[in-house]
């Protein structure tokens, strides 16, 4: 399984949406899927696409196994592109941080906050979101990130925000 999605990936640099689709309809049943995507988030040229089928996956309800958790927050600082940076800050609301990652996670958020990439920085205030959902300790801190936000970030990311404001009205939190 490894191997072959290792093959199909270095055959080609830019994949369509479509590409990309089938690829995953061909092989996202297969054991072991997301171990493997996430195995090849270390991989410069694999990530990007990997970090796609990844969200994908689980945004089709796919787990991350929890012995793969560490392999993915340890991927973070190795991450080459702002696409495959959105994707893995998208994949967040499925996961689960234990304390040990939150060492890889945290610097990870803020570097993306600094991003010249909008969408990037859009995800990071929610990635930080995610993090106080499952580390109360960093509640202040989120809650002061977010307040700023709406005074000082761009509308894209305003909107970002103001739809995690409106998520935790509606979950009471």
């Amino acid at each position: 399984m490894m191997v072959e999605i290792r093959r199909l990936l270095e055959n080609q640099q830019k994949w369509t949406v479509e590409e990309l689709q089938s690829l995953y309809d061909r092989v996202s049943e297969e054991p072991g899927f997301c171990s493997v995507l996430v195995s090849l988030l270390s991989d410069s040229v694999r990530q990007q696409v990997a970090s796609w089928l990844l969200k994908h996956a689980l945004e089709a309800g796919q787990v991350v196994a929890p012995t793969d958790l560490s392999p993915f927050y340890r991927s973070l600082p190795e991450l080459q592109n702002w696409e495959t940076q959105l994707h893995l800050l998208q994949c967040l609301p499925y996961l689960t941080i234990n304390r040990r990652d939150v060492k890889q996670l945290e610097p990870f958020l803020r570097r993306c906050l600094q991003s010249e990439n909008k969408f990037v920085r859009a995800w990071s205030y929610n990635g930080f979101n995610e993090l106080a959902l499952q580390h109360a300790r960093f509640q202040p801190e989120v809650d002061s990130l977010l307040a700023a936000a709406l005074e000082e970030e761009a509308p894209a990311v305003k909107a970002r925000v103001r739809n995690i404001l409106k998520q935790r009205l509606s979950h009471g939190s």
